[in-house]
């Protein structure tokens, strides 16, 4: 279970596993891959964008568990997060859409061979907690993906969602819970209905 900077740790794992399998071959830089807009992409080749957090089973992380003898805590929330990954090539206008398949060729390629990010990836709380980090190219339909470029003047560029699961957010509500420390059994007989005991 993994503090509030769960969210921003599970961004930069999945950057920091691109970065190492997309550098050198097909992109020089490693500081090329990085996570903000497609709309702001400035000199970056790939970016990545938070576009939706999701709670995942909220049912499933109901009531509170033991954390010491008189302490509980409430369940971790788990959230999926849901990036929007685009490729932006700097090639020459007739290299620009072979250039950019190619990107998302090796990025398919990656979460492919990776379905579970590796441990090495992570950091801080999800480090500590060993947390179980879960990638997905999720089936997306292009008509959700155009409207998430509507709201600007950009042409749309190619795109697809990857869905990262098993983030949680420890919670800080706890309650105190007294053991019982006294039984009282009480041995005596009482008389049934009619009389009868």
């Amino acid at each position: 279970m993994a503090d509030y900077t769960a969210f921003v740790e599970a961004g930069n794992a999945l950057v920091e596993l691109l970065r190492d399998s997309l550098t050198p071959e097909p992109l020089s830089d490693r500081e090329q891959i990085a996570l903000c807009s497609p709309h702001e992409s400035e000199n970056n080749q790939l970016t990545l964008f938070l576009y939706h957090i999701e709670e995942d089973s909220p049912n499933a992380t109901a009531g509170y568990y033991q954390l010491g003898r008189d302490l509980q805590r409430r369940q971790p929330a788990r959230y999926v997060l849901r990036y929007l990954v685009t490729a932006h090539s700097k090639a020459p206008a007739q290299l620009k859409e072979a250039d950019q398949h190619r990107i998302l060729g090796a990025v398919m390629q990656t979460l492919r061979d990776n379905p579970v990010i590796p441990a090495r990836y992570l950091t801080g709380s999800s480090a500590e907690e060993g947390a179980e980090l879960h990638v997905l190219v999720e089936r997306t339909p292009l008509e959700q993906l155009q409207k998430i470029w509507n709201n600007t003047s950009k042409e749309y560029k190619l795109s697809f969602v990857v869905a990262v699961s098993g983030v949680t957010i420890r919670s800080r509500r706890e309650r105190r819970v007294p053991r019982v420390t006294e039984v009282e059994i009480d041995t005596q007989l009482r008389d049934a209905p009619g009389g009868r005991p």
